[in-house]
C-alpha cells in the first residue's frame, strides 16, 4: 500500500525520516538502510508527480542514504582480509537522528509548557495603600519593640520579688477574657500604665494580655502614648478625631 505524503508536513529530511522509520517499526539503531533508502526514494518521486517543489535538503539526505546503501552493498574484500572491522556506515546517520529526537521531544514539552502557560495571569503589585481607607495613628512615638522590651523588664522584676515558696495554680487564661477585663478598666479609669494591666505575674497571663493590648491596638479600641523616652507607657481609650 503506498503512502502519499505533502512535503510540508515534515520540518525536514530527519524528521521525514524518522517517520519513515517509526513507520516501518525499525530499530533506529540497526537501520534497514536498503528498505528504508527505497521509501525515501519513493517519497521523493512522489512529490515531483505531483510538480511540488523539493527543498535541497531532502536530495542532500537522499544523496547520503544512497551513498550509505553502497557501501554496505559492495563488500571490502581488503578490510575482511585484514580482519578488521570496518565502522558501520550508518552510525553517523543515527546519531543525528538520535539527537534531532532528542530536540523533537524536548521541542514537544516546551509546547506543552507555553499552553499552560497562557491559562496563567499574573497582576503587577500596587501599593496597598490605595486600598487603606484612614489611617490611624494608635501608638505615638511607641514601636512594637518598645512594648516588648517594656514588658520583659516588668516580667523580670516581678519575678526578683516573687517570694521563694509558692504555690502553682492552673488556669486558662484566654486573649479575650484578657480584653474584656481591659475594657472594663479602661471603662473605670479611662487612662492607665501600660504595667498596671499585668496584676498577676506568669508566662501564660502575660502573653495572654500583651496579645490582647495589640489586638486592641489594631481594632482602634485603645491608643499607646509614650511622651519621652524611657516615660511610662500610657494606655487610654481611642477617640477618634
Amino acid at each position: 500500500m503506498e503512502m502519499e505524503f505533502k512535503i510540508h508536513d515534515f520540518e525536514g529530511p530527519l524528521d521525514l525520516l524518522l517517520h519513515l522509520i517509526k513507520d516501518a517499526k525499525m530499530d533506529i539503531m540497526n537501520i534497514e538502510i536498503e528498505a528504508i533508502t527505497n521509501q525515501y526514494m519513493n517519497f521523493l518521486q512522489e512529490q515531483e508527480k505531483m510538480n511540488l517543489e523539493i527543498s535541497s535538503e531532502y536530495l542532500v539526505l537522499a544523496a547520503e542514504l544512497l551513498e550509505i546503501k553502497s557501501r554496505l552493498l559492495i563488500p571490502n574484500n581488503q578490510m575482511e582480509m585484514e580482519e578488521e572491522t570496518e565502522e558501520d556506515p550508518r552510525t553517523e546517520l543515527v546519531n543525528r537522528l538520535l539527537e534531532y529526537q532528542a530536540y523533537k521531544d524536548v521541542t514537544k514539552v516546551l509546547q506543552e509548557k507555553e499552553l499552560l502557560r497562557k491559562d496563567i495571569y499574573t497582576k503587577a503589585p500596587e501599593n496597598i495603600k490605595n486600598y487603606v481607607q484612614q489611617e490611624h495613628e494608635i501608638c505615638s512615638n511607641v514601636s512594637l519593640d518598645d512594648l516588648i522590651a517594656a514588658f520583659q523588664k516588668y516580667y523580670q522584676r516581678k519575678l526578683d520579688a516573687q517570694p521563694l515558696h509558692t504555690k502553682v495554680t492552673l488556669k486558662e487564661i484566654s486573649v479575650s477574657s484578657r480584653r474584656h477585663d481591659i475594657r472594663n478598666l479602661l471603662k473605670e479609669k479611662k487612662k492607665v500604665s501600660f504595667f498596671e494591666l499585668f496584676p498577676v505575674v506568669s508566662k501564660e497571663y502575660i502573653v495572654a494580655t500583651f496579645l490582647a493590648i495589640l489586638e486592641m491596638a489594631k481594632n482602634l479600641e485603645i491608643k499607646i502614648t509614650q511622651k519621652n523616652t524611657f516615660d511610662d507607657i500610657i494606655c487610654e481609650v481611642y477617640e477618634s478625631e
